[in-house]
């Protein structure tokens, strides 16, 4: 069982930073678009800042678990499978996208628009403002989004686990639930206590280092 526990939690790991990977360079831009055409931003666009917020609410509107059955045709088209630790990677990075770009459009709109106005003043260009002040200045609440988005993906690649996604979700399920094995069960929920703590831990850390305040 020592065995098997280790080989779920590495599965869990496997199928969360992956999903977490994708989810960061496809939502990242979003994010970054989302708040970059607000009204009043550097690249104001009501056509496009609505049909994207729109497309994102969507996203964040649908239960995990109809999402991971609704793309299940997407899911075997791109891994050749619908079942597996690398099949629960397609569902849980297209659950991540909209959330993590949400949460990167609030971090930036927790940079102070003064900063904005005195890089204009200076003359800067568009690509210097987003890379040498928005960026800096949002780098803590990017990195909280980061630690969050992960967070929560240990939780959703629990629930990928009782289809037959892998991980500790289905050990719990398959020797926990369905064989009334107390023992398993609490085990799983320890390891992922833990993972959540040390991942949260290490985000607050990172989050201490990177703040300008």
């Amino acid at each position: 069982m020592l065995w098997q526990l280790l080989q779920a939690t590495l599965e869990t790991l496997y199928m969360t930073l992956l999903a977490s990977f994708f989810a960061m360079i496809i939502g990242f831009p979003i994010g970054a678009l989302l708040f970059l055409t607000r009204k009043h931003q550097l690249l104001a666009n009501k056509t496009l800042n609505q049909t994207l917020g729109i497309i994102v609410n969507i996203g964040r509107s649908i239960p995990f678990v109809i999402l991971m059955v609704a793309v299940i045709p997407l899911t075997r088209f791109v891994t050749g499978t619908s079942i597996g630790t690398s099949a629960a990677i397609v569902p849980l990075a297209i659950a991540a996208i909209p959330f993590f770009a949400r949460m990167i459009e609030n971090a930036f709109l927790e940079v102070s628009p003064e900063l904005v106005e005195a890089a204009l003043s200076m003359g800067a260009t568009l690509r210097q403002i987003i890379f040498k002040v928005l960026l800096p200045e949002a780098m803590p609440g990017i990195t909280n989004c980061i630690t969050i988005t992960i967070v929560t993906l240990l939780g959703y690649s629990a629930m990928a686990g009782a289809i037959g996604g892998g991980g500790l979700g289905d050990l719990a399920i398959r020797y926990g639930y369905q064989r009334f094995d107390t023992t398993v069960m609490i085990e799983t929920i320890v390891i992922l206590v833990a993972m959540v703590q040390l991942v949260q831990m290490l985000g607050d850390y990172c989050v201490k280092r990177l703040s300008h305040r």
